[in-house]
């Protein structure tokens, strides 16, 4: 096979992008406004309100479960 045959696959796979021509094309991206420029509070709340909830429960459990360790091995 000669060396063009093959590289002529590789060059249309690097050859520009072309874009169509006329004014019937339309971009399929528009621009639209952040999501982050108005935050759902009530998400946000909710949200945090769950991590501060989690997190005092696991501070709680572990507090317990230090307490029954010193218990059960006469620690205290």
């Amino acid at each position: 096979m000669a060396p063009s045959a093959l590289l002529r696959p590789l060059s249309l796979l690097l050859a520009p992008a072309r874009l169509p021509s006329g004014s019937s094309a339309r971009s399929k991206f528009y621009v639209r406004e952040p999501l982050n420029a108005k935050p759902h509070w009530l998400k946000v709340g909710l949200t945090l309100g769950t991590s501060v909830f989690l997190w005092v429960c696991l501070i709680r459990q572990h507090n317990e479960d230090i307490l029954e360790y010193k218990r059960r091995n006469g620690l205290e």
